[in-house]
């Protein structure tokens, strides 16, 4: 049905979605386990291409080193934050004292970090590979061409998003927007494996009477991601808590108004997947992909509420915190993909 050259985008396409979410799985093992700064600098690991697994192996002098470096990163950032009508923010990252902070050499969380890294750099391969082979479509479908080629700048954007991180000794709301970023990557990559699956294959999307359920899938779309939001305002509360020396089973007590606002959305998540599932099977066949996607969404958002509780429930466990996140991205590209299917067919 397609073309070998379809064929090699489609593929490759398919490969970056799934090197996508494991690069947010690799993320979400770093926060987990507070390796975020096992590397003190960017690209490179302690100013190697392979990091040292002992104290021995490292330069001398690094700590005063990295740390001028990072200042020096956060200057010039704080100046773009001050061009965009945010000086109150740029003070804050001028004057901000914790990236004087040295952190102990640690070479399990160095590891960590740089396994993150590595995996990170196979996803930009991959969306250059797939920016590459869309040109395949350039007379056919050019909007996959656009689309494929800007996932390569975004990824670029994430990339030096993801320095700011370490130089800013992990500043809250740049975790936040990092992890939004990498939703908007996700979400681009689907959306061109959807043009590029339906360009010759009309027969997977929704046919006609279905843009109630269109408009119900975004709405439980929109309510996933500003979940997101609340839930990684959660997070960074609880590291302030972790680094404050609380003990762990006081850190739900103390979440405040986010937490309460992030259960609220999550059991609205859930009733609108357990709604969205029933209308599908009502209008689609058993066999069709979204009669197949909205049971794949109906048990995300169950494995979901599963590991929310598990976290209220044992005083936050680290493999909970990691399979939250990674099953709230999988969620968010289930639900993206479901919403695409829904398409009316053209007369």
């Amino acid at each position: 049905m397609y073309p070998s050259a379809e064929r090699r985008f489609i593929k490759t396409n398919r490969i970056t979605i799934i090197v996508l979410f494991l690069v947010i799985a690799a993320g979400g093992i770093v926060r987990s386990t507070g390796s975020g700064m096992g590397c003190p600098d960017w690209p490179k690991c302690f100013n190697r291409i392979v990091p040292p697994t002992d104290v021995s192996q490292l330069p001398a002098g690094y700590e005063q080193e990295y740390i001028d470096g990072r200042a020096k990163k956060n200057q010039r950032f704080a100046k773009i934050v001050a061009f965009f009508g945010y000086p109150t923010m740029a003070d804050q990252i001028r004057n901000d004292q914790s990236i004087l902070v040295h952190e102990e050499f640690n070479a399990a969380k160095t590891w960590t970090e740089y396994v993150n890294r590595l995996v990170g750099v196979a996803a930009g391969f991959c969306l250059l590979f797939s920016a590459i082979f869309s040109f395949t479509y350039r007379k056919t479908k050019p909007s996959i061409i656009g689309w494929s080629v800007l996932n390569v700048f975004v990824v670029v954007v994430q990339a030096w998003l993801g320095s700011i991180v370490v130089s800013t000794n992990l500043m809250p709301w740049i975790i936040t927007v990092h992890m939004l970023l990498a939703l908007v990557i996700v979400a681009i990559s689907i959306y061109t494996f959807y043009l590029a699956t339906t360009m010759r294959n009309k027969g997977i999307l929704g046919g006609q009477g279905v843009g109630a359920l269109k408009l119900l899938a975004l709405l439980s779309l929109v309510i996933t991601v500003v979940q997101v939001v609340y839930g990684t305002d959660v997070r960074e509360t609880i590291d302030h808590l972790n680094d404050q020396g609380i003990v762990r089973s006081d850190w739900i007590a103390q979440l405040g108004q986010s937490y309460l606002v992030h259960r609220i959305l999550a059991y609205t998540a859930l009733g609108l997947a357990i709604l969205l599932f029933f209308l599908v099977k009502n209008k689609f066949s058993s066999l069709t992909l979204q009669s197949k996607y909205a049971w794949i969404v109906l048990t995300l958002v169950g494995v979901q509420m599963l590991s929310g509780i598990t976290l209220a429930r044992f005083d936050v466990p680290a493999f909970a915190q990691t399979t939250h996140l990674v099953v709230a991205s999988l969620f968010f590209g289930a639900q993206y993909y479901l919403m695409l299917l829904m398409t009316k067919l053209k007369r």
